[in-house]
C-alpha cells in the first residue's frame, strides 16, 4: 500500500531528514521520478564514493543540467556535501536524504550554508492514512510507513529497535558502549511526555550522567525523539524549568518499552499527548503561511499546573491542552484556566477523545479529534 504524502518538492535544493522507515526514499521516487538517484545503501557505490568523493562529479557530469540529483542516506559519506555544494553553485538541483544529521555535524563538513532548505518527514498523518486512519491503531502501533505497510505490524515494530541499534548506532560507530545504550532506550521510552532528568535516567540505565546526556543527544540527532522547552517569561535562571522528552511516534515508544499489546490506561495519556504535539510539529509549515513560530509548554509560576502546548506566533499565543478521555470534567480545565491572563492569548483549546464540540462559559473551546485535525489540515487553528 502506498500513501500520498502531504510534503511537496521545493523549488530548489533541499535536505530531507526523517527516522528510518518513514518513507523518504519512496516519496522521492514518486515525487521526483526522473531524478538521477544515488543510494548510498548500495555497498558498491558506497565504497567507490568513500574511496574517492570526487567520483560523485563524474557520475553526474553527463546528466541533463535540469535533472534533479537525489542522494539517499547522505549521512554515510559526509564529505559528499562539499561536492553537492559545488553542484548547487552551478545551478543544479540536489535533494539530500538522510536519517540523521549527527554524523554530518560531527565531521564538521559544509552544511551548504543555507543554500539548501531543510525539511523533515514525519510519520504518516491522518489525512495521508485516509480510510486506514484510526486513533486507537495509531496509539497502539504508530504510523511510520514501514510499519503501516507491513504484513505483520507487530513483528515489524519488534524488529525496528534492533534495526535502529544496528544501522544508526553500531554501523556509524557512534557509541562504544552499545549495551549501555540498549539499557537506556526503554528508560527513555518511559519518560515520554515527562521532564528530562538526566541524573535519574543515568541511574536507571546504569550509566554515568555524562553518558546518559550523550545518549539523549543520539536519540534526538537520529530523530527518534525531540525535546519541548518550557515557555520562559523573563524568569531568573534558577526558576527555569526542564524540557520535556517526546518520541516521534507512539509505536516506537511502545517498541522501545517492549510493550506492544493493547494500550493500557496508564500509557494512553502520554501516547495521545505526544501524538497531538507531533502533529503540531508536522503541520508547522504545511499551510500557506507558517502555522506558528515556536512551540513550548507552559507552567504556572510556583506550581505544577501546566498546559501541554503553547504556540507562539509573533506576539500572539495559542494554548492547547490534551486529554485522553471521552468525557471532560472541571478539574481538567485547571491549566487552561490558569493561563487565561497570559498576554497575547488568542485561543484556549482542549483536545479530547469525545465526540462533542462545545465552549465553556469561561471561553475554553473543547474539540474532538476530528475538529482538531480539520483545523490543522485547513490551517485554521488560529481564530
Amino acid at each position: 500500500m502506498l500513501f500520498r504524502r502531504r510534503l511537496r518538492v521545493p523549488a530548489g535544493s533541499f535536505f530531507l531528514f526523517g527516522v528510518r522507515g518513514v518513507g523518504k526514499s519512496t516519496w522521492a521516487g514518486r515525487a521526483i521520478p526522473d531524478a538521477l538517484t544515488l543510494d548510498l545503501l548500495d555497498e558498491e557505490l558506497f565504497h567507490d564514493l568513500l574511496a574517492d568523493p570526487g567520483f560523485f562529479r563524474s557520475l553526474v557530469a553527463n546528466a541533463d543540467p535540469n535533472r534533479w540529483i537525489v542522494v539517499d542516506e547522505v549521512q554515510r559519506i559526509p564529505s559528499l556535501l562539499n561536492e553537492a555544494h559545488r553542484l548547487i553553485e552551478e545551478g543544479r538541483r540536489v535533494a539530500l536524504l538522510g536519517s540523521s544529521a549527527r554524523k554530518l555535524r560531527a565531521a564538521g563538513v559544509n552544511l551548504l550554508a543555507g543554500r539548501a532548505l531543510w525539511r523533515q518527514m514525519f510519520p504518516l498523518l491522518p489525512e495521508e492514512l485516509g480510510a486506514a486512519f484510526s486513533v486507537d491503531e495509531v496509539l497502539r502501533r504508530g504510523s511510520i510507513a514501514l510499519i503501516a505497510t507491513a504484513a505483520d505490524p507487530r513483528s515489524a515494530l519488534e524488529s525496528y529497535v534492533r534495526l535502529y541499534l544496528r544501522e544508526e548506532i553500531r554501523a556509524e560507530a557512534q557509541l562504544r558502549n552499545l549495551a549501555g545504550f540498549t539499557r537506556f532506550l526503554p528508560v527513555a521510552a518511559l519518560l515520554h511526555g515527562q521532564k528530562i532528568n538526566v541524573a535519574g535516567i543515568a541511574r536507571d540505565a546504569g550509566v554515568a550522567r555524562t553518558t546518559a546526556a550523550g545518549y539523549l543527544e543520539v536519540l534526538e540527532d537520529t530523530l527518534m525523539a525531540w525535546r519541548l522547552e518550557a515557555y520562559e517569561a523573563k524568569l531568573r535562571v534558577r526558576e527555569r524549568r526542564r524540557p520535556k522528552l517526546y518520541w516521534v511516534d507512539p509505536g516506537l515508544v511502545r517498541a522501545a518499552r517492549r510493550h506492544l499489546g493493547p494500550v493500557g490506561n496508564e500509557e494512553r495519556g502520554p501516547l495521545f499527548e505526544g501524538w497531538i504535539l507531533g502533529l503540531l510539529r508536522a503541520y508547522r509549515d504545511g499551510g500557506k503561511e507558517p502555522l506558528y513560530d515556536d512551540l513550548r509548554y507552559w507552567a504556572a509560576a510556583g506550581s505544577e499546573i501546566e498546559v501541554d502546548a503553547l504556540l507562539l506566533r509573533g506576539a500572539d499565543r495559542l494554548a492547547i491542552e490534551v486529554k485522553a478521555a471521552r468525557r471532560i470534567h472541571s478539574s481538567q480545565f485547571r491549566g487552561l484556566g490558569a493561563i487565561a491572563e497570559l498576554p497575547g492569548l488568542a485561543r484556549r483549546v482542549l483536545v479530547y477523545l469525545g465526540d462533542r464540540r462545545r465552549r465553556t462559559p469561561g471561553g475554553i473551546e473543547i474539540w474532538p479529534v476530528p475538529e482538531f485535525l480539520a483545523a490543522l489540515e485547513q490551517n485554521r487553528l488560529w481564530p
